[in-house]
């Protein structure tokens, strides 16, 4: 327990709060949860699940229909077939990086990851006894793993490297051929990918591929919170290899059965074209924000060497004001109102000259917060 750390933005979440309770106005930049509500399409269907009765347990890997609705999908939009059996419906894509983790991880393997990445990945490995090497990465990369550093960091300890695209907190993805070569170097030495897709759809130029187009040996984790905008609702799902859904489907059974059944029944509704449509106009939207915030920000003096591709933050190296990120965004929060996320969440490499900036808020807000920031910096 000592080995998992709580997460640094809760500290400011919680004065955030505490100072909205007394009156004041903040700009919440420090969750990662977009603002706008479940499209009502999928609200209907959930209120209709909920009027029918449909409480009852599912099977542990999901509801057959959503399972099928979703390899539907990878058919659809990737045009790569993967089949319902090796589709497991999880509680959030939480749920499912559980899955896969304590799947392939044995006391003291060793799993690859980018530093900085999304800190839960980490202690998901932990959990399981094993070893999560984060391998420091920056712009020169774009923020993310290459088959070379693969190849330098792996040793006879090593099962696993685990990829997001896009990335938290970077925005960044990984490039297709970059993708291929780390699958290939990978799997050349008896190891798995572990592919953490959960902000597909949000992508502001070309369309992301799948990694299941490049291996039917690697695991996918995606989620219903970002593109589809379920966040509360608790859902996500893992694709496994053909090798591994026996065991990931026994797991599933002991450690939380099954997934909210409601939730399932709404997300069958979040496929239909009607609901598709109001996530393609939120993530135009969300590129206006993008588009807005990440010239502000490079002009307020915040360093952003690489415009995201996806995702809806802007990790920026905030070392010109600062040489401590937590204190400064606990300072930034009491002098301005403008809540944003410190770097020590997201690893070990710089992490004290970095901040996270969640663009989760319509332009005018963002507008108002980054006045509010030049103002404070005096800039």
């Amino acid at each position: 327990m000592a080995d998992i750390a709580p997460f640094q933005v809760m500290a400011v979440l919680a004065r955030a709060k505490a100072l909205e309770a007394a009156g004041r106005s903040i700009i919440h930049m420090e969750v990662g949860e977009p603002d706008f509500p479940t499209a009502a399409p999928i609200v209907v269907a959930g209120q209709r699940a909920l009027a029918e009765g449909r409480t009852r347990y599912t099977a542990a890997a999901g509801l057959p229909e959503l399972r099928q609705a979703i390899s539907d999908h990878y058919q659809e939009r990737y045009g790569v077939e993967v089949p319902a059996r090796r589709i497991l419906v999880t509680p959030g894509a939480s749920g499912a990086l559980q899955l896969a983790t304590a799947t392939l991880i044995d006391p003291g393997d060793r799993v690859l990851l980018a530093d900085p990445g999304y800190p839960c990945n980490r202690h998901f490995v932990r959990l399981v006894e094993g070893e999560a090497v984060g391998i420091p990465v920056g712009p020169e990369t774009g923020y993310q793993l290459t088959a070379g550093l693969v190849e330098r960091h792996w040793d006879e300890r090593t099962v696993a490297v685990l990829l997001a695209s896009p990335a938290n907190p970077t925005g960044t993805v990984v490039a297709p051929n970059e993708l291929a070569a780390i699958v290939a170097a990978v799997e050349a030495r008896g190891g798995r990918v572990i592919m953490d897709e959960i902000y597909h759809g949000l992508t502001y130029g070309a369309s992301l591929q799948t990694a299941l187009a490049v291996s039917e040996r690697v695991f996918v984790v995606n989620s219903f919170s970002k593109y589809y905008g379920m966040t509360g609702w608790r859902l996500g799902w893992l694709v496994a290899p053909d090798d591994c859904v026996g065991d990931a489907e026994k797991l599933a059974q002991n450690l939380f059965l099954a997934a909210s059944t409601p939730a399932q029944y709404a997300a069958l509704a979040a496929f239909a074209p009607e609901a598709r449509a109001i996530f393609e106009e939120r993530r135009g939207e969300f590129q206006a924000r993008r588009d807005f915030l990440l010239p502000a920000l490079r002009e307020l003096g915040f360093e952003i060497p690489i415009a995201p591709d996806g995702a809806f933050y802007l990790y920026a190296d905030c070392g010109r004001f600062t040489d401590d990120s937590h204190a400064f965004a606990l300072r930034l929060l009491e002098e301005t109102g403008v809540a944003i996320t410190p770097g020590l969440d997201f690893g070990h490499h710089l992490p004290r000259r970095h901040v996270r900036f969640a663009y989760t808020n319509a332009v005018p807000r963002l507008a108002d917060g980054m006045e509010r920031l030049r103002q404070a910096l005096r800039v």
